[in-house]
This record gives C-alpha cells, structure tokens and sequence, in this order.
C-alpha cells in the first residue's frame, strides 16, 4: 500500500511536469509570450519538487548510514509523516537502526569479555604490529616485566636490551627462553611467537609465561629421582659388605675379648680371606660407580666443527655393523639431503649414536625382523635432527619417566649413565634430545640440533 502511494505521486507528478511542458511548447510555437515566464517557473517548481520528493529518501538512507558509521544509534525518523510511503521506510530504517544497535551492544559486551579474560589470564600476553607499537598488553605482561604502561617495544629497552632485541626479531611460531634478572628475583620466562592479521594489518602476538617454578619443580623431582636411585646403588654395595664384615668381626672377638690365634680353626680363616675378597670387589664396584659420577660431572665442553651428515653416518654405520649377528637383525642409515651438514663436537655426537644406537640393537636382539635405522635431516621447523629408531619391544610408560635420570637401568649390567650423559652431551650442544615409544612397535630417540 506504501509502495502504492508513492508511485502514484510519482507518476502524478511526471503527468504535470509533461503537462506544463507541452503547454511551455505551445507558448513558444503560438508565441503567447505573456504566459512564457509563467509556465517557466511553473516547470522549473514542479521538477524541483520531484527532485526533493526522490532525494528525500535518498539523503534519508545516507544520513542513516553515516549515522551507523559513527557508532551513533540515536538518529531517529519521524513516523507520524503524511505520506505513508515514507512513514513506513521510516519505520523500516529505525527498526534496523535498533537491531544493529543490539548487535553492536553485543559485541560490546562480548569485546569486554574477552578483554577481562585476557586481563585476569595468568600468561603474559602481548600483540604490537610492524613498526612496533604495542596494540594490547595484559597486566600480568607488565608485572612479569615490572614496566607499566607498554606503547611500544623500545620501552623494552629500560627492562633489558636482549628482551628487546628477541621482540624485534621474533620470527612468527618461534620460541625463546629468555632469564630477566631484577633486584629483587631471577625470572625464567618461556616467550612464543604467533603471527595474526587483523583489518588487514600484519600483528605479532607473543606469549610470556614465568616458568621458574616449573623449573624448580623439575630440577627438585630430578634430585629426588636421582638421590632414589644413588641411595640404591649405594646400599646394594653397602649392605653385603656390612653383613661380610660384621660376620668376619665374630670371627675374631667373643663378647669384649680377642680370640686366640690357637683357637682360630682354619675353615674361619678361608672364610675370612673369602669375604676381604667380596669386599675388595664390592669396593671396586663403588669406586667404579664413583668413577662413572665424575665422568658425568665432568663432560667436556664441545670443540665443534662442520661435520657432513652423510659421513658421520656411514662411520656409525660401520661400527654398527660390526656388532650385528649374521640375519638376525638390520642396521640402516640415511641421510638427507645428502649434503647435510652439522656444527658439533664430532667425537661426542659419535660417542652419543654410538651408545643409542648399541642399545636399539640390544632392544631387537628378540624381535623377528628386527631392524634400527638412523635417520638425519630437517624438520618444518627448519631443525637438523638426527633419529635413532628401532622396531623393538619398547619402552614402558612407568619407564620412560626414569630413562634419563643417572644410574637407573634395567639391565643386569652396565652404569645406568649412558642416556644421562648422551642427554647432558646434546645439552652442550646447544640442543635436546626426546623420545617416543610405542610399546610392541616403535621406539624413537631424537636428537634435535640448534
């Protein structure tokens, strides 16, 4: 019905425009000059007033739209108007001006959830775009770094310079261990990388966390772990050598006296020279456990050279190779690319394969075909690794938490410190070490380079 009055006025007013045309026409051709003026101005009103009556809804629309551009939702349009074609686009237009307004209310309250989220978080959380002004900065960030309010990543500057140069050079999915040092404590901060886009604007936003207390956490379940282990290599030396001596003691005292050489019987004295014997080679055994400590303490730094992968390899390849049984088990190598190249100590990288790898082949030695390979390349992150994977019995999960920790073994022989040392001789490099293990299927070592 709105639709209807409105065209109906439009074509009313096109029929009197048309009409006063073709009388201004007749005007000229019968040359009725005294009525030219009149119908003139008479055409020139009624095509003024069609052009308002269009516009009008036309500026209507605008000022709406300039209105939602602004964030102003108190625009509003009259709907007691005579022509029910605009009462009901007013109508139309303040009604959408109320939905969005709503929307807009929404997202204003979720915005503002979010910002108390990420305000009340426990992580650090920051996000500065390319010339480096800082778009948002949780308090937790700032109380981590003890500076408030954070603008811009120069700031960083006044709370270390290396802080400030790893946010100036945060390449996107990196992570950095970063030690802030201050008056009052040492921080251990663990910061990450992820790039964003937003509006079309190319953001960095980084993570920061304290990890200090997980870190004394690890380090003190690490002495737990290792004290449990020392405590048990240390009493099954101890205990047979107290039990040994106690009884040789009984041989040679009754009650507060010493016993007579007449009354010693020669069975006591071969039992006597029996047990000196048991605790001469229980004290070696502890002076080897004692050695094997040192040796642990004292790893060398590493004299690094560039080393090719594809030579490294064939060298364990051959040593391997030696050690394996005729169609018993396989040792393979691969290396790429080919031209693969590695900044390490070579001896102690050598010693290290060495070691795992003798112990991949020890784990196959019962598996039907069982096969360790050794595997060296690159990762997505752009990391040079080396693999130690074998298809052996694995490693269980009440195990794997112990593997690294000095002297635990469960073998019948050997220290227990060759995967603790390997461990310690990567960390000297600059890198880690993991391990992955499917029971029954696949077990894999890692040895990850920076």
């Amino acid at each position: 019905m709105a639709s209807r009055n409105f065209y109906i006025q439009l074509i009313l007013r096109v029929i009197f425009i048309t009409i006063t045309a073709v009388v201004l026409a007749f005007s000229v051709a019968f040359k009725w000059y005294f009525s030219l003026g009149l119908f003139v101005l008479i055409l020139g009103a009624q095509v003024f007033s069609l052009i308002t009556f269009i516009n009008r809804t036309n500026r209507k629309i605008a000022y709406f739209f300039d209105a939602i551009k602004n964030e102003d939702f108190t625009l509003r349009f009259p709907e007691g108007v005579t022509i029910e074609s605009f009462k009901e686009l007013n109508r139309s237009l303040n009604r959408v001006n109320g939905l969005i307004q709503e929307v807009h209310m929404q997202l204003q309250i979720r915005e503002q959830y979010y910002q108390e989220i990420l305000k009340q978080a426990s992580i650090g959380i920051m996000t500065y775009n390319e010339k480096g002004h800082i778009l948002f900065a949780n308090p937790t960030l700032e109380k981590l770094l003890d500076y408030t309010p954070l603008n811009h990543i120069k700031q960083l500057k006044q709370v270390d310079e290396t802080l400030y140069q790893i946010f100036k050079n945060f390449n996107p999915f990196e992570r950095k261990l970063f030690q802030l040092s201050n008056e009052r404590e040492q921080i251990q901060l663990a910061l990450k990388s992820t790039p964003l886009m937003l509006n079309g604007q190319s953001l960095q936003l980084v993570v920061v966390q304290d990890i200090h207390k997980e870190l004394d956490e690890k380090e003190t379940e690490s002495w737990v772990r290792l004290i449990r282990v020392l405590t048990h290599e240390i009493m099954n030396t101890i205990t047979p050598i107290a039990s040994i001596s106690d009884s040789i003691i009984k041989y040679y005292r009754k009650g507060d006296k010493i016993t007579p050489m007449e009354e010693l019987e020669e069975v006591q004295i071969k039992n006597t020279l029996k047990g000196l014997e048991v605790i001469k080679e229980q004290g070696g055994d502890l002076m080897d456990f004692v050695q094997s400590y040192r040796s642990l303490l004292h790893v060398p730094e590493p004299n690094k050279s560039l080393v090719k992968g594809k030579d490294l390899l064939e060298k364990i390849d051959v040593l391997m190779s030696a050690r394996l049984v005729d169609g018993e088990s396989e040792f393979a190598t691969v290396c790429h690319p080919e031209d693969l190249e590695f900044y390490i100590d070579e001896k102690q990288i050598s010693q290290v394969l060495i070691n795992l790898g003798k112990n991949a082949l020890q784990a196959v030695e019962s598996t039907n075909g069982g096969k360790v390979q050794m595997i060296a390349g690159i990762d997505e992150n752009g990391s040079k690794f080396i693999d130690i994977r074998d298809n052996g019995p694995g490693i269980s999960p009440e195990v794997m938490d112990e593997i690294f920790v000095p002297f635990f073994t469960t073998k019948s022989e050997g220290t227990g410190i060759g995967l603790s040392l390997s461990k310690r001789v990567i960390q000297l490099h600059g890198g880690s070490i993991q391990v992955r293990s499917v029971p029954g299927s696949e077990t894999v070592f890692r040895l990850t380079f920076a």
